[in-house]
């Protein structure tokens, strides 16, 4: 008989979303064996390879791809698609392990429903997810590469990102010459990816590769790319985050999203704060308050996150009260990112 088709996770270990499936997998009780896992190095541009945008044209990760129900019994021939985005595949894996599910599951640990039961509780967690954490203005991609606003901040992320823009650059400019010389043959929409993906790339060398110079050092030109760039991440880490974080501080009931209960909008939130929490400096050994006191600083302006009574910020306690799970450990035992 041959084996029982699997999931296949497409995943990067500093990747945000992708930390938000590895949750979702360590909270669900997958066994060990029931997925194949499959890095892509966002680093060196491998998720802008032909070859993975034939299974995810948006190029991005986590990608899950799924056998169909149907190729769930042996004998069968197997039929996958390609769940591209991290809503999708969150909840798929919530839906797949659960006493009624077809998984089969190779582990004894419980399977929790994390899709909440009630009409309500489904609409909350809508806000957060959709309207909330993956809103335009919540980008963490965008408050990762924008994360320089003075001097100071730009050295610091052109430290640790240039390198990685440089051979993204390298790699989006060998597909683009090897389709229009013929050596490859892609769609008009992989070009236009390739080419918004190298303009966004480009723009960020040039600002990242002058960060040691001081702004009367550099040329008009390098003076109005610099500008165009930290009036971008002001408008990005102080005007929308702080606006981000107020609306996500009100639907938290305390300490998760909607009460006692840990649910699917635990997850995305956990992945997004936990990358928020490293880009201000803090680290997994933090507080609740320690981790607020620093996004408060680090935003600056006199931003503050609403208190409760009792002092303490809905953020705050969501933090200690996400520090303590099993999964949140595992995920980031090496740091957050």
């Amino acid at each position: 008989m041959s084996a029982i088709p699997k999931a296949v996770l497409y995943y990067s270990p500093i990747s945000i979303w992708s930390a938000v499936v590895l949750l979702t997998i360590a909270e669900k009780g997958y066994g060990k064996d029931e997925l194949e896992y499959r890095v892509v190095d966002i680093g060196k541009g491998e998720n802008f390879d032909p070859t993975f945008l034939r299974i995810n044209p948006k190029a991005t990760v986590p990608t899950l791809v799924v056998p169909y129900e149907n190729s769930l019994t042996g004998g069968t021939e197997s039929r996958y698609k390609a769940l591209t985005g991290t809503i999708a595949a969150v909840e798929f894996l919530d839906k797949s392990r659960s006493p009624l599910s077809r998984t089969h599951t190779t582990s004894q640990a419980p399977a929790p429903a994390l899709t909440p039961a009630t009409i309500a509780g489904s609409n909350v967690c809508k806000t957060v997810i959709d309207d909330i954490i993956h809103s335009n203005e919540a980008d963490p991609n965008t408050l990762r590469f924008m994360n320089g606003r003075n001097q100071e901040q730009l050295q610091k992320v052109a430290k640790q990102y240039l390198g990685m823009c440089q051979e993204r650059q390298a790699v989006l400019k060998g597909y683009l010459g090897q389709a229009d010389d013929g050596t490859i043959k892609v769609s008009d929409k992989v070009k236009g990816l390739w080419t918004e993906k190298l303009h966004q790339t480009t723009f960020l060398i040039e600002v990242y590769q002058e960060a040691e110079k001081a702004r009367d050092q550099l040329s008009e030109n390098g003076k109005a790319t610099r500008d165009r760039y930290v009036d971008m991440a002001k408008q990005v880490w102080e005007a929308q985050l702080g606006a981000v974080l107020g609306r996500l501080n009100k639907e938290i009931s305390g300490p998760y999203i909607l009460g006692d209960q840990f649910s699917i909008a635990d997850l995305h939130v956990a992945g997004w704060l936990s990358c928020l929490a490293s880009l201000v400096g803090a680290t997994g050994d933090d507080s609740g308050k320690a981790v607020v006191d620093k996004i408060e600083e680090y935003v600056g302006n006199g931003f503050k996150i609403d208190k409760e009574e009792n002092k303490k910020s809905k953020i705050e306690i969501f933090w200690d009260g996400l520090k303590v799970r099993e999964s949140w450990k595992l995920v980031y035992s090496e740091g957050l990112y």
